[in-house]
């Protein structure tokens, strides 16, 4: 078994290094090579590996297994030689602040209430953190402001290596009791916690936290938060949209709550009145057709329960079968077919395979939609 110098532990800013080739040998995901020393960091702790380059190749994912380091590649170096790595920084900068706010605000949730982080997850998108408890919306800005100030106040980040004394003695948060090497890392005012991850070196480097959301799930909550740039991103991109949005109602960016409350209690009221002249309209067609048979109508921009209510209103008055059929926006047509006390099933199955429909109900009053024009409806009601 070879052993590699973790050079990401003694310095986690180091971008370049060189190394020798100790192993290297073809495995499912590719080559699988070890080096005597390496800067990428293998997927552990909740964050994924770093990924890279490597003399020629690329580094897809790192991770260790039984003890040695494997750097999966898209292809081979030889063995003995000196090889530059060369880590893809702007993600392994990413995961450090995601990772490093998340300590903060796992460790303030657990002093204010207790709880456990139970469950962590860092997308390529968003941080999922599941707590053993509950934590509401408003108890979430409060822990989001803490956490932040934290992070202005710009502290060192410490890691060391307890005796396994010392680490008797420690409170730190870990999910299961650990002996031996141990390496802890503490943001002061926050959170003390085992952790084998890369973190930033001072709290500054976080620059902001924002809690998305918060859910209940299983015996507790879910919350998603960002951090660092993934942070600043997000509120650009809620700024940009709340810009077109103010744009479009009129309003000033910092009251578009507000626009969209007036928009929301005048739509109630139009629908309200279209409501009222849909029903007059309805009373007002189904009487032109009192007393008549089989009717087949089209009726232009009705939704499809305002075609089933035409369709009711003149099933109520007419005599034999009423079929109301209203074009959609590609082009095919919705439609809802009635008769009083009939059977339409077998009339239904026929239309649908002559139309290319589909669609059904009860016996008595059906609804779906046909792919075909008004002149092949015509034709097939003999209209």
């Amino acid at each position: 078994m070879y052993e590699t110098t973790k050079l990401y532990y003694e310095d986690v800013y180091k971008k370049e290094f060189k190394a020798k080739v100790l192993e290297c040998r073809e495995g499912k995901k590719g080559y699988e090579i070890i080096l005597d020393q390496t800067a990428f960091y293998p997927e552990g702790g909740g964050q994924p590996s770093d990924n890279g380059t490597l003399g020629n190749v690329n580094i897809k994912e790192v991770h260790e297994k039984n003890g040695e380091l494997i750097h999966y590649t898209d292809g081979p170096l030889e063995i003995g030689t000196e090889v530059t790595g060369e880590i893809n920084w702007d993600r392994r900068f990413d995961l450090m602040q995601q990772h490093s706010g998340e300590h903060i605000v796992s460790g303030l949730v657990h002093e204010a209430f207790g709880y456990d982080n139970v469950g962590f997850h860092m997308g390529s998108d968003v941080i999922t953190i599941d707590f053993s408890g509950v934590v509401d919306e408003e108890q979430m800005a409060e822990i989001e402001a803490k956490a932040n100030q934290i992070i202005w106040a710009n502290q060192k980040v410490e890691i060391f290596y307890p005796t396994e004394e010392e680490l008797k003695a420690l409170e730190y948060r870990s999910k299961k009791e650990l002996s031996g090497w141990v390496r802890i890392v503490r943001f002061p005012g926050a959170d003390t916690c085992a952790c084998c991850g890369t973190h930033v070196t001072r709290t500054g480097e976080i620059g902001m936290v924002k809690l998305l959301s918060v859910v209940k799930f299983r015996e507790g909550v879910r919350m998603e938060m960002l951090s660092g740039k993934r942070a600043l991103d997000y509120l650009n991109m809620v700024n940009e949209q709340n810009r077109q949005i103010s744009v479009k109602l009129s309003a000033k960016i910092d009251k578009t709550a507000a626009a969209v409350t007036r928009l929301q209690e005048e739509n109630f009221v139009l629908k309200g009145r279209v409501h009222a002249l849909e029903e007059e309209f309805i009373a007002s067609e189904a009487a032109k057709w009192k007393e008549k048979e089989n009717v087949l109508l089209f009726q232009e921009g009705m939704d499809a329960g305002s075609v089933q209510k035409l369709t009711d209103a003149i099933l109520q008055v007419c005599k034999g079968r009423c079929a109301v059929f209203s074009r959609n926006t590609d082009g095919s047509y919705k439609y809802a077919m009635g008769e009083k006390d009939g059977d339409l099933r077998q009339f239904t199955k026929d239309m649908n395979a002559a139309l290319n429909g589909r669609g059904g109900g009860k016996p008595f009053f059906v609804q779906g939609s046909v792919q075909a024009s008004e002149k092949e409806i015509r034709d097939f009601f003999g209209k």
